[in-house]
């Protein structure tokens, strides 16, 4: 349980002139650097929570006071350790108390993250065979723990990392790479081992609100590790703007100084971190429409605990013989894999097939049979959820889940009707004049727009004035035709924005990006333009007196100048986020009074939540 990192490492507040004493630490023979290593170090835990809720996943086990023994960062006692042939011995050392310390305490979680350095492998594996000792000492089983493995050394040359990761499965460890994305192997050991988590380097984290290249690289790394079944940690948070970023890449947990730093005061652990819950409340944006879809054609399949023995697993596909796999949880209610029934035929049907995995010489043969699955959380899109499912090939299902606990799979089928469904919603909510998206989509781009600080944004609301007198006097295929009109133009001189259709004389366009100049020229050109053009729908009587004769509201006759349109644009600085939809809209609507009043029929505001 180490820390290479120098970033999260937290200095003793240890005196330096005590540290004199063993300058010449690395003169010492090795004994004696274990010795002192007993004496001296301590194991803090981090805790690492679920994204959405703030409640605790486990921690991670973090060496501490390597700074006693004069040296700056865990990784140089590590090297030291290595380089005096100690290393084994020390990590088995750290291992023991960090399980030890973990079982003591209560609400830690359901796992402990401990960092193995794949230096300290050798042929007999004993370092892994102590762990799982001292796991069985502690009470807590091996799903409870989750191997770390640093990608700051290159773990693929040894000729023994193959035999040590089907170990670790065989006796149902967990696995995490840690670094990942600054490494050696990183994506040969994602493809070509089961892994559980991988934990993305925070150096791709760092500032990620305000970098598209690295919300594009952190989401698509996601989206890659969900279609092979694997958790992704966001590990080294440091702000609020980057968990809500790492959020919004599809992330499950976060770890960092964001939720909490590492502390051996253990009593300073809490279960729930209820700050990572309040900015997501405050931030978030719901897809209510799609966890509907989605929850309606999720099948609730039984899950099979991993602990089970493998009687179990036999006897659920005995009692329900049309089932051609389960999925597999942890204690955790987690998921961790499916078993498929054409995996255990071989041994079904021999005679002494059921003897053989009986006395599987680690107990746990059912581990053996796991293969991964894509996963994916109820309230993803649903676009992006049917994008995971078919980069998963030969896949049975999507292994849904909400908070990281089971919740049901989705078949290609159920995927299917839900995407289609989805698109039936879309097309309804379109508007069958101007074929533009209705309010659902306006508010769902809104909503999204609000949320991304990264860039300036513009709503840009349009009304056409005096409308209803030429739709009396000229007729509804005549305002039809305006209505049309003003579509086209908008398509032509608003390239590149998001369109939509609110209803009648109303439109939409949303833009990020550019400046205030660029934008009031554009939008002086829609409006010229259809000044211009709908002036040709009026007879030419009208045209010459400048307006039409008509009743007005309040049913008394006057003259109503010829149709314009008047346009509110609301700028939403950069930096700045909003989930105040209803603030919102009283501020486009007060905007929208002072258009219509004003000469040119365009006004721009900053909205300040």
């Amino acid at each position: 349980m180490t820390k290479t990192n120098a970033l999260r490492f937290e200095p003793s507040t240890l005196a330096a002139g005590a540290r004199a004493g063993v300058a010449n630490l690395a003169a010492l023979s090795g004994e004696h650097l274990l010795t002192m290593a007993k004496l001296v170090l301590e194991t803090a835990f981090q805790p690492i929570v679920e994204i959405e809720t703030g409640n605790v996943h486990g921690h991670e086990a973090l060496m501490r006071g390597q700074d006693r023994l004069g040296l700056a960062t865990p990784g140089d006692l590590l090297d030291l350790a290595s380089g005096a042939g100690e290393l084994a011995r020390l990590e088995r050392l750290l291992h023991a108390r960090a399980l030890a310390r973990f079982t003591a305490v209560d609400g830690m979680g359901q796992k402990i993250f401990v960092n193995l350095d794949g230096r300290a492998l050798d042929d007999d594996l004993s370092v892994v065979e102590a762990l799982a000792l001292s796991v069985r000492q502690s009470g807590l089983t091996p799903s409870n723990v989750v191997v770390e493995l640093s990608e700051r050394h290159n773990h693929m040359t040894s000729p023994v990392f193959p035999r040590f990761m089907r170990r670790l499965r065989e006796i149902g460890f967990q696995v995490a790479i840690d670094d990942f994305g600054i490494g050696f192997s990183e994506l040969r050991l994602l493809c070509d081992f089961g892994l559980d988590y991988i934990k993305i380097d925070g150096s791709f984290l760092r500032g990620m609100a305000g970098d598209q290249r690295k919300r594009l690289f952190v989401t698509t790394l996601t989206d890659l590790a969900h279609v092979l079944g694997v958790r992704v940690i966001a590990e080294g948070v440091e702000e609020e703007a980057d968990y809500l970023a790492c959020r919004e890449a599809g992330c499950d947990l976060v770890q960092g100084w964001f939720v909490a730093r590492a502390t051996t005061e253990v009593e300073q652990l809490l279960t729930t971190y209820a700050h990572v819950c309040g900015a997501r409340m405050a931030r978030r944006r719901e897809r209510h429409g799609d966890a509907l879809l989605i929850r309606a054609e999720l099948e609730p399949i039984p899950a099979i605990l991993d602990t089970a023995p493998l009687e179990e697993v036999f006897e659920a596909f005995r009692r329900d013989p049309s089932r051609s796999f389960f999925p597999v949880v942890g204690v955790d209610g987690c998921p961790v894999g499916i078993i498929h029934e054409r995996d255990l035929k071989s041994y079904i049907y021999n005679p002494f097939g059921r003897d053989l995995l009986r006395n599987s010489r680690n107990g746990r043969a059912l581990s053996r049979f796991l293969t991964a699955c894509p996963m994916t959380d109820v309230g993803a899109d649903t676009a992006r959820m049917l994008d995971i499912f078919a980069h998963s090939r030969g896949a049975d299902c999507v292994v849904v889940t909400e908070n990281l606990r089971y919740l049901g799979v989705l078949s290609a089928p159920a995927l299917l009707k839900i995407v289609s469904e989805k698109s039936i919603r879309k097309a309804q909510d379109q508007n069958p004049l101007t074929e533009l998206p209705g309010n659902l989509s306006i508010s769902d781009h809104v909503t999204e727009a609000a949320l991304d600080e990264t860039t300036v944004r513009w709503f840009c609301y349009f009304d056409f004035d005096n409308f209803k007198p030429f739709n009396d006097r000229y007729g509804f295929r005549q305002g039809d035709k305006a209505i049309s009109l003003f579509a086209t133009i908008l398509r032509r001189r608003m390239s590149g924005a998001f369109l939509g259709h609110v209803g009648g004389d109303d439109f939409f366009a949303g833009l990020s990006g550019g400046s205030c100049e660029e934008l009031r020229a554009r939008l002086e050109g829609v409006l010229t333009e259809f000044s211009t053009l709908v002036a040709d729908l009026y007879e030419p009587e009208d045209r010459a007196a400048g307006g039409i004769e008509a009743v007005d509201r309040n049913g008394q006759p006057r003259r109503h100048p010829m149709m314009r349109c008047s346009t509110a644009v609301i700028e939403l600085p950069a930096g700045r986020m909003s989930a105040a939809l209803d603030r919102i809209g009283r501020v486009i609507a007060e905007v929208k009074s002072e258009a219509k009043r004003a000469e040119s029929g365009l006004v721009f505001a900053r909205f300040e939540d």
